[in-house]
């Protein structure tokens, strides 16, 4: 694996998985990989169990974590060429990329969309600039379009907690108090989409209309605006809120009750709830389900671990055999 940035950098899924949950019964086993080697996390935006589980990985690995909130502790960054930098911005990406390289071995790096102009937002400027500038791999922590190590956790934490060997996976559209981006939601399906393609799993999605996503990530999936209906015999259910793609980063008002309760529960089949957190009780969730038994949500946090571990794993051992 030289870069980790979608399901694309994987060509079997359930073997990534199974190594994961091989990783997760003995974390330490290849504790010497990452001797002398330094995993570098640069947060332009904020992070709790993506920070957090990626440098416990790391610390499984041997490896040593240096990490750099850019939006607070850094330069403001140009990512354009052929400007003059006579206003805000005090550091070129090229420098930037460039230094961060030197000093890491590998690279994680978080950005969030700015939800304003679609076009720039899912061009990933700023992780392919990253990518071509740092001269070592880059691991997304989360981009404008995509979050592949959520995705990654969210497999395996499904593949852990089947009880059929082709579960029914709806992702499920939750209300919020602000647009949010389609990161999650499109990195999901695009994993969900690829483990159907393998026979893993059956998925749907279900959200109000207006709220579709591009089809680049969706397509094979069955896309429903009935909740009911895609509630019915569903054995995971991924609660997630996103803002319109279409009316880029709009919010349309919806009269219908989205939020899962255990009243919604009833219409599966005894269903397990995830969600990617941090989420909103009452509003996006309800907190009887967040507090009940059908709830994966600290389990599925607790699989970020295996997740960053056997990306990083994969990419070292790239590395080491290229010394």
């Amino acid at each position: 694996m030289k870069n980790f940035f979608s399901v694309a950098d994987v060509d079997n899924l359930s073997d990534l998985v199974e190594e994961a949950l091989a990783i997760k019964a003995n974390p330490n086993t290849e504790e010497s990989l990452g001797k002398h080697k330094v995993l570098g996390l640069v947060f332009l935006n904020p992070s709790l169990r993506t920070r957090l589980s990626t440098q416990k990985a790391a610390m499984n690995l041997g490896m040593n974590v240096m990490v750099m909130n850019m939006d607070k502790d850094g330069w403001a960054l140009e990512t354009q060429d052929g400007v003059v930098m006579n206003g805000t911005t005090v550091e070129h990406i090229r420098e930037a990329a460039a230094v961060m390289g030197e000093y890491c071995d590998i690279l994680g790096l978080r950005s969030f969309p700015s939800l304003k102009d679609r076009e720039a937002d899912y061009n990933e400027d700023l992780f392919n600039k990253f990518i071509k500038f740092c001269g070592v791999p880059v691991v997304s922590l989360e981009s404008a379009t995509r979050h592949p190590l959520q995705s990654l956790t969210d497999l395996i934490t499904i593949t852990e907690y089947k009880q059929v060997d082709r579960p029914k996976v709806v992702l499920a559209w939750a209300p919020h108090v602000k647009a949010l981006p389609q990161a999650v939601p499109n990195s999901f399906a695009e994993w969900m989409v690829k483990a159907q393609e393998q026979n893993l799993l059956d998925f749907t999605i279900a959200h109000p209309p207006g709220y579709e996503l591009a089809e680049e990530f969706t397509t094979g999936a069955t896309i429903t605006h009935d909740l009911n209906d895609a509630l019915s015999e569903a054995d995971f259910v991924y609660v997630k809120n996103w803002s319109s793609y279409k009316e880029y980063g709009e919010v349309y008002p919806v009269s219908e009750n989205w939020m899962m309760d255990n009243e919604k529960l009833k219409q599966t089949n005894d269903a397990k709830v995830m969600h990617c957190l941090p989420v909103r009780r009452d509003l996006e969730l309800s907190a009887e389900i967040l507090d009940g038994p059908n709830s994966l949500v600290i389990k599925e946090a607790s699989n970020r671990v295996w997740a960053a571990q056997v990306v990083l794993k994969r990419i070292l051992e790239r590395l080491n055999k290229n010394i």
